[in-house]
């Protein structure tokens, strides 16, 4: 692809994506296009060389066998998952001053605040009696408007939210299920479950010739570099394995989790069924590079990045360290990271936390717990992270593309 197609591709894949399960689905689309076999769980995997694709609620994992496979994989992993508002069981209710407000949880470590003021819609999946589910999306249904400064004067210094009482928004429709239902084509006495978000109506727009701003760049960043690089590979020497996990912001702990045994149990199924020996010399020569967005430094608050450590715009895709092991890089990952981003030609930079601002994590633990392989933690730079529009730099995640795609045909 070009620049232009490439960037188009990023920009599109974030709006085709206001859920784990929107870009899960839009993701099998995409593989399925271009020639990918979509497996069924419930069926017998198909074993012969080329791409395949499998999609488990919010999450989704293809992968490529070359005609003449070298025993391992090369995974990238990401998740498709973001900070939102997610709705109740009983998901509305009306106040004592006539307001219809959504009933939410917050879900994954937001900034409430960067919430305030938007336009929102409501998006996800709904599940009928006959146990069938339904992606479902409206245009803007809410709003979630903040206190007028006249009426708390410390607003301007000091916002403080209560997540229960100041984050419900307010609902311009009378029943939000209904909505929805018309939306699946199905009465709305017929839903018997949801798993319904919030997301910002705003879409991705580029600024600046290079920036992008828009929300769930965390992490649809990192799944859509792994799948542009996937759909541009031409071989492999390796299986090459694109694993994009749900859950990730709160925990991974689900069946379609990096917790979870979903990508052990694509492993399993890829590999065939060799002997214990066989398996586990081919899981001793499988690696992972584990991509979630990293920290830029931020210009005004500088002194909370390590003196030495600042990652920036343009400095291209981010090694990332933690002697917690709440990244898992380690020497072993950091060559297989360099020898990528060489072949690739691409620059690179390392992130490690300031001793007074602990990290957070990602899927890399998990993952190098979970299947005992060698995974390193990488990202592409971004500003607001977790905030409802995040900012990134494009340049970067053409970088992180091609060193993602370096990885997979080694």
């Amino acid at each position: 692809m070009s620049q232009e197609e490439q960037r188009q591709f990023l920009t599109d894949f974030i709006a085709h994506s206001p859920t784990s399960f929107h870009a899960a689905a839009r993701a099998c689309e995409l593989l399925k296009q271009a020639g990918y076999k979509v497996e069924d769980e419930a069926q017998p995997f198909d074993a012969s060389p080329g791409g395949h694709v499998v999609v488990r609620d919010g999450a989704f994992i293809a992968w490529y066998i070359p005609p003449s496979a070298k025993p391992g994989a090369c995974i990238v992993g990401a998740h498709t998952d973001s900070p939102a508002f997610k709705l109740k069981p009983q998901p509305q209710f009306t106040t004592a001053d006539g307001y219809n407000q959504l009933a939410v949880e917050v879900y994954g470590g937001m900034m409430p605040n960067s919430w305030l003021n938007r336009e929102l819609g409501v998006a996800g999946r709904i599940t009928d009696r006959t146990g069938k589910s339904h992606l479902v999306r409206t245009d803007t249904v809410a709003f979630l408007p903040q206190l007028a400064i006249h009426l708390d004067r410390s607003a301007g210094n000091k916002l403080e939210l209560d997540r229960q009482k100041h984050l419900q928004p307010i609902l311009q429709e009378e029943d939000i299920l209904a909505v929805v239902a018309k939306e699946a084509g199905i009465a709305k006495q017929d839903i018997v479950g949801h798993d319904l978000l919030t997301y910002p109506t705003e879409g991705p727009r580029v600024f600046g010739g290079d920036y992008l701003a828009s929300a769930r760049q965390d992490n649809l960043l990192s799944t859509a570099a792994g799948l542009h690089a996937l759909l541009d590979l031409e071989d492999s020497n390796h299986v090459a394995i694109l694993a994009c996990f749900d859950h990730e912001e709160v925990g991974s702990q689900s069946r379609s989790g990096a917790c979870g045994p979903f990508l052990e149990s694509v492993l399993n199924r890829i590999i065939g069924s060799e002997t214990v020996e066989v398996r586990e010399q081919f899981m001793a020569q499988t690696t992972c590079l584990s991509a979630d967005v990293a920290h830029a430094v931020h210009p005004n608050y500088s002194e909370k990045h390590d003196p030495q450590h600042h990652p920036v715009f343009g400095g291209g895709p981010v090694l990332k360290l933690n002697a917690a092991q709440h990244y898992s890089t380690d020497s072993v990952g950091q060559a297989i990271f360099a020898a990528a981003a060489a072949e690739a030609g691409q620059p690179t930079q390392v992130f490690v936390s300031n001793n007074s601002s602990p990290c957070g994590s990602t899927i890399a633990p998990l993952t190098a717990t979970r299947l005992g392989i060698t995974t390193v933690d990488i990202g592409q730079p971004i500003l607001s992270m977790h905030s409802a529009r995040e900012v990134s730099f494009l340049p970067d995640f053409e970088a992180t593309s091609a060193v993602m795609a370096a990885y997979l045909a080694s």
